[in-house]
């Protein structure tokens, strides 16, 4: 008996069965990138831990819509409701509109995104899109008390909030402790504790990312756009948000205040988090010169660097270590997780061209299918306890084992019998390309391969070795090439 799927809590602290509000429909919301920088490997990992989510929740049957929002606008340079907003600043910057800086690098998160094989979410919306949503729900909360307006900006107040509820319930924080600590406020501050979080601010004349609202010109805070975004396409109650752990304070805290304070209840009945990277044991930085861009691992072009790493060599290492534990970049596990990947696919070709051939004289291996049954079941029980897909991956090796003794005659598919041999064919198939995303990677160039076999040709027109020379031209052929004799050597072209 395979157990329920059992998911940590971020919110009680705890593993919980998960156990969707509406089966078997799965509501999950995902705070996506802020579009004025190229994708990082931080990014990349969350986004690949929820892809490994979605792919499995669909696999046990549910019907998932996965949100995943654009960050366009409202994210500001120091996170604290100062400065200019991100996009803006790299408008001017690099003198763009602001929405050609956004297509640019949305254009570049989804590229990245598709070379590590991550599915699209169901809906992507962007912020910008939900400026009428998100000046309606600051109104709501303004009506109920739980916000205030200065010059133009509205705030959240966090100490009002905290009288009825508890503000920090999901980081663990004091807010009494919080505010005691910013009692000196400088007099130019508008709000009336730091702790304070903008829902609408106030745009200066030369801010160029403004609408009109009642307060005046202005735009949204970054906090309120995964509210509005998440409860209008999965109501104001679903069953999971998610992104990574720096996310959870403040952004995710203030999502829960804002919710509350507007419908009453918390968003989420599940939080899950994804946890940091490091390299070589040190938190990636730029100020380090230890964070990777993709396109680095991919060239090996970064210093740190002793070769280049394929996308799914990248996305079998991320694998190899569950999505809330620190995970650690290095050249020796880079190394050994590009060794595992092609062990993995070599097993994958290999099992996918076997096939079930009953004969009568081989008697049924109840060990052998016993074992290969129960490895079955234990990639659901790694990947029903949290995600588990460290744990999935070990199990899978052990499969794969099974698979190279039938590959080198040491037993046979009839052996297992026809109703485990296809459970064994169908749960490795499934849990390495459906679950785990990982695809077939080949660095073979057809051109080379034309290359080596009009070198074979050659030697057998000079040895007149013709029958030889007929088999190349006449599979080079089968295969839309034409091989051309010409007085300066041999050449080839595609038929026409």
């Amino acid at each position: 008996m395979i157990p329920p799927l059992r998911i940590y809590n971020t919110l009680s602290r705890q593993k919980e069965v998960f156990e969707p509000l509406n089966p078997p429909f799965v509501g999950m919301y995902v705070c996506g990138p802020t579009v004025y920088s190229d994708v990082h490997l931080g990014n990349v990992r969350t986004f690949l831990s929820f892809d490994i989510i979605y792919r499995y929740l669909q696999h046990l049957g549910y019907k998932v819509r996965y949100v995943r929002n654009i960050t366009d606008v409202g994210h500001l340079v120091d996170d604290q409701d100062a400065g200019e907003d991100k996009i803006a600043r790299k408008a001017k910057l690099d003198n763009l509109e602001p929405m050609e800086v956004v297509q640019r690098y949305t254009n570049g998160f989804h590229q990245v995104l598709e070379q590590f094989n991550i599915l699209q979410p169901s809906i992507e919306p962007t912020a910008t899109g939900h400026i009428v949503e998100q000046v309606r729900l600051t109104k709501q909360l303004l009506d109920k008390g739980l916000a205030y307006e200065v010059n133009g900006s509205v705030y959240f107040d966090v100490a009002k909030y905290n009288e009825d509820h508890h503000y920090g319930i999901l980081s663990g924080r004091n807010v009494e402790e919080m505010m005691a600590g910013y009692r000196e406020l400088d007099g130019q501050e508008e709000k009336r504790n730091k702790v304070d979080f903008a829902l609408w601010k106030k745009a200066s004349p030369e801010h160029i990312m403004r609408w009109e609202s009642p307060w005046g010109p202005g735009f949204p805070g970054w906090h309120l756009e995964c509210t509005v975004m998440s409860t209008k396409y999965l109501g104001e109650r679903f069953d999971i948000h998610g992104g990574g752990m720096d996310l959870k304070f403040p952004h995710h805290e203030c999502e829960i205040a804002q919710s509350v304070g507007g419908f009453g209840h918390e968003p989420a009945k599940y939080w899950l988090h994804t946890n940091m990277l490091t390299a070589n044991g040190q938190k990636m930085s730029k100020s380090l010169g230890n964070s990777f861009l993709p396109h680095e691992l991919f060239n090996g072009s970064h210093e740190l660097l002793d070769q280049a790493y394929s996308p799914m060599t990248v996305r079998f290492f991320m694998l190899q270590s569950h999505y809330s534990s620190t995970l650690d970049f290095s050249n020796e596990a880079l190394q050994a997780a590009q060794k595992g990947y092609k062990k993995l696919i070599n097993g994958l070709r290999i099992l996918k061209r076997l096939t079930f051939i009953p004969a009568d004289d081989t008697a049924q291996n109840e060990k052998a299918a016993g074992q290969v049954n129960s490895l079955c079941d234990n990639c659901y029980r790694a990947m029903n306890d949290d995600f588990n897909t460290a744990q999935t991956i070990a199990h899978l090796f052990n499969l794969l084992k099974k698979i190279n003794s039938i590959h080198t005659g040491a037993l046979s598919v009839t052996e297992l019998g026809e109703e485990t041999f296809l459970r064994m064919q169908k749960t490795f198939i499934d849990f390495t390309e459906n679950i785990l995303g990982l695809r077939e990677e080949s660095n073979v160039k057809p051109e080379d391969l034309i290359d080596a076999l009009l070198d074979i040709y050659r030697d057998a027109k000079e040895n007149k070795d013709y029958d030889k020379v007929d088999r190349i031209r006449a599979r080079l052929k089968q295969n839309g090439i034409v091989v051309k004799d010409m007085k300066e050597g041999i050449d080839w072209a595609y038929e026409e």
